[in-house]
């Protein structure tokens, strides 16, 4: 029989060392590497013991759509890494993201949001909401005061990203969290730009964080997934049900190469991170680059905040060009080294114009809100020499 002890408690583990051990579960044949259980379900011993499993009277597996051993692996050690209580995966960032609201809301709630989010999450509070009679506000995501104006009365959530997606503006999480709190409700935080190596929503009062998975945790571009971390008493009480029955559940597959993935997370976030400092420096004074947004540098228009909470400047980076989209489309389609995707979070770099990609179901109003136009582009640094990187840009962009 494997010893599964840990030889160190957990609590006293530091965050490179969670990343390639926390919450691993060896089976008795003492493997290496944790175990794939490609199973869909589970046997008991007696139909005794089957009625007590599924009354939740006797602990074990029953199905995978409610829990599998790969994805409880997965799920521990993201919770370890994060701070957080707990943690439920998912089959994808969106999912996370639709199964919180979804299960946290009843009719009558109110919803605030940063314009700043994901065109996703933006059609989801926009179409799916409504229909469950849940009314959605929306803020300009650095601006405090209008934080202060909108949760003057009570919200049952608030929903941001910071960085936020495309232009990675800042929110300040534990300003907003407080007065989240005041107004009766719960901060959910998107993190997926910062990862949990540089960024950690729990330490700064979030009550929620959400990912998806599939960018910096697999970072190879390999297999969908996402995660939603927080406390177990309201994961049992308001979120194990909805997840349990509507069945937006992480496949073992994917877990057990997202573990993998862990193990080298904090690697690979601080070398792109570094690599995206540099590339990032070299954009800005380079012709026709005519703004840039990194979260390092300290142009950046919330520069303050961000390195109140960000232990780096991340892997992405926002820039526009002289021209617009004809300038922008043609300076990409220029490009040979880095790739054209709207992933982000890879090993690999990755550019895509958000105008009419990511954010192209947006109005040309709400685009404006949020400061986007043609012009900008947005880099997923990788792991590349940056060199290669800053010379593939300056020739796609005629220097």
């Amino acid at each position: 029989m494997a010893d599964d002890t840990p030889r160190t408690p957990p609590a006293r583990w530091r965050p490179a060392t969670v990343m390639a051990r926390g919450g691993l579960t060896r089976s008795p044949w003492g493997e290496t590497s944790e175990a794939m259980f490609l199973s869909s379900g589970f046997v008991y011993e007696s139909a005794a013991s089957h009625a007590a499993r599924m009354a939740g009277d006797e602990p074990g597996y029953i199905y995978s759509r409610y829990a599998n051993p790969t994805v409880r692996m997965f799920e521990e050690r993201l919770a370890l890494i994060e701070g957080a209580e707990d943690c439920r995966a998912t089959a994808s960032g969106m999912s996370a993201i639709h199964a919180m609201l979804a299960a946290l809301c009843q009719p009558g709630d109110r919803v605030v949001a940063c314009r700043a989010l994901f065109s996703s999450c933006i059609w989801v509070l926009n179409n799916v909401m409504p229909k469950m009679s849940v009314e959605v506000s929306w803020v300009d995501g650095p601006d405090l005061d209008q934080w202060r104006e909108a949760l003057s009365r009570p919200a049952r959530l608030v929903l941001i990203e910071s960085p936020s997606n495309p232009l990675l503006d800042a929110v300040d999480i534990a300003a907003v969290a407080d007065l989240t709190h005041k107004a009766g409700g719960e901060l959910i935080v998107d993190n997926v730009f910062a990862s949990p190596v540089l960024q950690r929503p729990i330490e700064h009062g979030a009550d929620w964080v959400v990912y998806s998975a599939t960018k910096h945790m697999d970072g190879q571009g390999r297999v969908l997934g996402g995660a939603i971390l927080g406390r177990t008493k309201p994961i049992l009480d308001h979120l194990q049900a909805y997840y349990r029955h509507t069945g937006p559940s992480m496949s073992a597959f994917n877990a057990w190469v997202l573990l993998k993935g862990l193990e080298t997370l904090d690697l690979r976030v601080r070398r792109m991170s570094d690599n995206a400092a540099k590339v990032a420096d070299a954009l800005a004074a380079t012709p026709g680059v005519s703004e840039l947004r990194y979260p390092g540098r300290s142009d950046h228009p919330q520069h303050a905040v961000h390195a109140r909470q960000m232990e780096g400047g991340g892997s992405l980076v926002a820039f526009r060009l002289e021209g617009g989209k004809a300038a922008a489309w043609s300076m990409i389609d220029r490009l040979r080294l880095i790739d054209i995707s709207n992933n982000l979070g890879d090993a690999k770099s990755l550019i895509t114009h958000p105008a009419s990609t990511t954010h192209r179901t947006l109005t040309d109003a709400q685009r404006a809100a949020i400061g986007l136009d043609d012009s900008w582009v947005r880099l997923s640094v990788g792991l590349e020499d940056p060199l290669d990187l800053i010379e593939d840009l300056q020739s796609a962009l005629g220097v």
